[in-house]
């Protein structure tokens, strides 16, 4: 039998490979797709007896033969005992920062942003307490998943949370490095999902209503002994699919009646970004009776406190779903139960329902692109919401009594 000749990828190639992965050409060179599109070149050599992966540039810049132009000047480098990477970089000192470096450039950059401070300690705490001391003194452009594994190993099944967590936050350092050109190769983060062993521990979801029982506990909810402020706000609140806070710290201000829209500042959603909420009309009768609630004291707040000067607090919801007594599930869930209706009984689409939960949307470029809030089509889609969670209104509440 002959020799087994490696396949060698053509031009046409180049533009089909869509699915993300690594496509050889043969001699250690790569051509990487990553999962926002992008395409580059890659090679992988050995560089004083331990492997090592050199970004060639991406394929806007540097085509298929010239790729393979550079990555045999590179080899040839590499197996005279010279480092390639300062060939390629033109220089005799590569600028690529250290792992620790770049996340700490990173928590620097974002720190601002992040309103908790628990959760900014805790992000650079935990880079310093598991990854600083096995990659933290690498160079970012030479570390491969072999030392994203190293980190996560020890902790994946004993600190499951925290080992997800570290994960994450390895991912963000290493796709700012991408971003930055300090790396050209993929995120290795990306490449050992398959190597770690499935954990026993699964994240905790909230406990939701079935979204058939919702018009039920509605009406319920209404013959229930609770507060009428707190009875209003977690009706408004399921109507919404809105999260506590924002409903707690709604304004008359944040209410258009005219146009029917709630609109939410950006300091006050999770995401930071301004979010407008469609308006049905039974969403419209409960501010109308929520209305009410502003003779008693000077408050801005729609659904005020107790002192009327502070707003709802968190822990009233709560209250009002235990005395409902529609077993163990919790105010939050509310959102999961409007998900579940919008994907079995509507024909929304799936972006149309994650805006309306106000979701954002993890795909970097796709946000980059998204330049709607998809408003006229969530209108449609809160409206059939509404009418499904008053549907036999009259009838529940003569039971519920």
């Amino acid at each position: 039998m002959g020799a087994h000749v490696e396949k060698k990828l053509k031009a046409l190639d180049v533009k089909r490979k869509t699915k993300p992965g690594r496509y050889a050409d043969g001699g250690g060179l790569y051509l990487t797709v990553t999962k926002s599109g992008s395409k580059s070149w890659t090679l992988r050599v050995m560089v004083a007896g331990k492997a090592q992966v050199i970004g060639l540039g991406s394929i806007q810049n540097v085509s298929l033969a010239e790729a393979r132009e550079k990555a045999a000047k590179l080899r040839k480098i590499a197996k005279g005992g010279g480092d390639p990477r300062v060939e390629r970089d033109g220089k005799t000192e590569n600028t690529a920062p250290t792992f620790a470096e770049a996340a700490h450039k990173v928590f620097d950059e974002h720190n601002t942003a992040w309103k908790n401070p628990k959760h900014r300690q805790q992000w650079i705490n935990t880079m310093e307490t598991y990854a600083f001391p096995v990659i933290g003194d690498q160079r970012v452009d030479e570390i491969g998943s072999d030392g994203v594994l190293e980190v996560l190993q020890p902790i994946w099944l004993t600190k499951p949370e925290t080992a997800r967590r570290v994960r994450q936050r390895m991912r963000a350092v290493f796709d700012w490095c991408l971003a930055m050109h300090f790396r050209e190769a993929m995120n290795p983060v990306d490449a050992v999902r398959k190597a770690l062993p499935r954990q026993t521990d699964r994240p905790k979801h909230h406990a939701a209503l079935p979204h058939i029982e919702l018009p039920a506990f509605l009406a319920a909810l209404e013959a229930s002994p609770s507060h009428i402020i707190v009875k209003t706000a977690l009706a408004f609140l399921i109507h919404t699919a809105a999260r506590t806070g924002e409903v707690t710290g709604a304004s008359w201000s944040e209410i258009d009646d005219e146009k029917m829209i709630w609109t939410v500042p950006a300091e006050r959603m999770k995401s930071g970004v301004e979010h407008r909420v469609p308006l049905a009309e039974a969403s419209l009768t409960l501010l109308d009776q929520a209305k009410s609630f502003r003779g008693r004291g000077r408050t801005d707040f729609i659904f005020p406190g107790r002192g009327w000067r502070k707003p709802l607090s968190n822990m009233a919801m709560a209250m009002a779903v235990r005395r409902v007594d529609f077993g163990p599930i919790t105010v939050h869930g509310f959102r999961s139960s409007f998900r579940d209706w919008s994907a079995e009984q509507s024909s929304a689409s799936r972006d149309v329902c994650e805006a309306a939960l106000a979701h954002t949307i993890r795909d970097k470029v796709e946000a980059a692109y998204r330049r709607t809030d998809l408003f006229e089509k969530r209108c449609e889609l809160m409206a059939q919401w509404s009418r499904f969670l008053t549907s036999n209104s009259s009838e529940l509440r003569a039971r519920a009594l």
